[in-house]
């Protein structure tokens, strides 16, 4: 049974002025109508910026932990849910009666530098920012009043955090944003995943809107980024009144993104962890991680860390698709950006200084560029995955892909066995040749917003009479579409418990002096080459070096006039035939191939 711990956060002063109607007037005018509001044209400076920063820090960056695949910003709801490893781990380190208001004090920031932050952010090629000023645990790291005791002023580091990089990302031509969370954990008025999703009222309208609003006029930020609204409608959360006084402080300038609460359907749109390759009419950036956490996790490893060559293929493919990338760097409590996110993100800084004329202020293209088939072999001692929105491994994208398993399953005891799955998206499992088990549709993943959604539901056989020490042949089915990615099969019988199917039981091929599990083959598409529009060029961004002769395929009426590859000097020979052009590539020196992880050819000519 979870035990849930309450944790007040607002001062019993705060709830008197509330009840007395100190905040409980109406903060809002009436707003123009959402069809206005949709029909606002989004601001240049996004489309044509490309790049963004995010930051999540906070007091959860002091315990800096979870499970390896986790979010650590969530660490308060662990606590209050009653998880074992983040109980286990605060009473291990923090002692027994430790609780989540008493890290705030740790949380001193004593080596924040907010030029220096900026500095890092400029070198990354970063055009704007997007600053977590408050998250699911309701610290904010700027003196609101609405938080007596409980931001970054009152406890912890005792400065303006948001003030102060806000001010230094501006001297550096850097776009201030705000991250602001709808709901919280622990706001007596209202408390998130706990109370009635329908009783959010009063938390509305006394305390979130007028300190939103008090954020928001204090800082001045481009662009707002909400988030936990997914409960909720949006009329409950008043977020058109809302929109609209924001745009009308901030002007022409400003935008918002998509996560206002069903019905606003308004703002650029935001995929978290997805392969980025989205198709809309909309302003879109990806949203994710170096690794798996937003929040800085010290028990993340480093496979889950993005390459360089990842994060820049991802980059240019968002980009080639339309759209751009918000990339999070986590800090730790002290106020240091981890110097492998450092490394990381100026990785990408020095690639954009070489090819940026491709990136910045450029538009998709009549294709978003070429992909080929991938495979992944290997075997699998069972079958218990949760991949969550990450690939099952190189080559195979974390989106759209398929597998199969294949082998036999040899039970240890004899008996009436029923299988059970859990899987998102889809599944199917064949024994001896016959479907016992289908789940292939797709669930409905909900929100992109929503990180924490619950498993996926389960589906049982009925009981299959199978004998001990004989071989059946088994295969298994699976499809991914988009967000999470997961599989688990059981099987229990009056003798055996649910487990999961043990590797003892599981057979690459009959004979086998021991269980190995199954042959596993997974299936993608998988782009090799992007494609952006700008200065009325085109340009091929090509994720692996092409070797003696570049190769791309154009429309009839394309017709080229000189080639050249960014970083090099010079134009390149070509000859175009029958819509293929064909770039040699024999005469490149190595040490012309400036960069790394791709390589940019801008093409120029007409019919583009």
């Amino acid at each position: 049974m979870k035990k849930f711990v309450r944790f007040c956060l607002i001062p019993v002063v705060v709830l008197l002025m509330t009840v007395s109607g100190v905040f409980a007037q109406d903060l809002l005018p009436a707003g123009k109508s959402w069809e206005e509001l949709r029909s606002r044209p989004y601001p240049q400076w996004f489309t044509d910026a490309k790049l963004g920063i995010f930051i999540h820090w906070g007091v959860y960056s002091v315990p800096s932990y979870g499970g390896a695949e986790s979010y650590a910003e969530w660490y308060l709801l662990g606590m209050k849910s009653g998880s074992p490893q983040r109980l286990d781990f605060v009473r291990k380190n923090y002692g027994e009666n430790f609780t989540y208001r008493d890290f705030a004090p740790l949380f001193k920031a004593e080596l924040f530098d907010a030029d220096e932050w900026a500095g890092i952010f400029k070198e990354a090629g970063a055009r704007y920012i997007v600053m977590v000023t408050k998250h699911h645990d309701g610290y904010c790291l700027w003196p609101s009043k609405y938080a007596p005791g409980w931001n970054s002023m009152d406890v912890g580091p005792k400065r303006d955090l948001v003030g102060e990089l806000a001010t230094a990302v501006r001297k550096q031509d850097i776009r201030f944003g705000a991250y602001y969370s709808l709901p919280e954990w622990d706001n007596p008025l209202h408390r998130w995943y706990e109370d009635p999703n329908d009783s959010i009222g009063k938390y509305v309208e006394q305390h979130m809107i007028p300190q939103f609003k008090e954020m928001v006029e204090a800082y001045r930020p481009d662009l707002l980024f909400t988030d936990g609204e997914w409960y909720n409608s949006a009329e409950q959360w008043k977020a058109r009144q809302f929109i609209s006084w924001y745009y009308n402080l901030i002007g022409p300038d400003a935008i918002v993104n998509d996560r206002w609460g069903s019905g606003a359907d308004i703002g650029f749109k935001t995929p978290e962890y997805s392969s980025g390759g989205l198709s809309t009419d909309r302003p879109w950036a990806e949203v994710r991680g170096l690794g798996r956490s937003f929040g800085l996790n010290r028990n993340e490893k480093l496979s889950a860390y993005m390459t360089p060559a990842e994060l820049i293929h991802l980059f240019a493919r968002t980009v080639a698709y339309g759209g751009g990338l918000i990339i999070n760097v986590g800090p730790a409590a002290d106020g240091k950006i981890p110097l492998l996110q450092q490394e990381r993100i100026e990785q990408l800084g020095h690639w954009l200084k070489i090819n940026g004329e491709a990136i910045y202020g450029s538009t998709k293209w009549i294709k978003s560029g070429e992909e080929k088939a991938v495979t992944l072999e290997r075997i699998d001692p069972k079958i218990d995955f949760n991949w969550v929105r990450n690939s099952p491994g190189y080559p195979i994208v974390e989106d759209h892909f398929t597998a199969e398993w294949n082998g036999f399953i040899k039970p240890s005891v004899t008996g009436e066995y029923s299988f059970y799955a859990e899987a998102d998206d889809g599944m199917k499992l064949y024994i001896d040749d016959k479907l016992i088990l289908d789940k292939w549709e797709a669930r409905t993943e909900g929100t992109d917003s929503e990180a924490m959604r619950s498993d996926a539901k389960g589906t049982k056989t009925k009981g299959i009479k199978l004998e001990k020490d004989k071989y059946y042949p088994v295969k298994i089915e699976y499809h991914e579409d988009v967000q999470n990615a997961s599989i688990r099969l059981f099987w229990e019988s009056a003798s055996v418990p649910r487990e999961i199917i043990p590797t003892a039981n599981l057979f690459t091929e009959k004979g086998l002096a021991q269980g190995n599990g199954l042959k596993g083959k997974y299936d993608s598409m998988r782009q090799y080459m992007a494609y952006t529009k700008n200065h009325n060029n085109l340009y091929a961004i090509f994720f692996e070096w092409p070797g003696l002769e570049a190769e791309l395929k154009l429309p009839e009426n394309v017709q080229v006039s000189d080639v050249s590859l960014l970083g090099r000097e010079g134009s390149l020979n070509f000859r175009q035939v029958d819509g293929v052009l064909r770039i040699n590539l024999r005469d490149v020196q190595f040490s012309e191939i400036l960069g790394e992880y791709a390589w940019t050819f801008r093409i120029e000519g007409t019919g583009f």
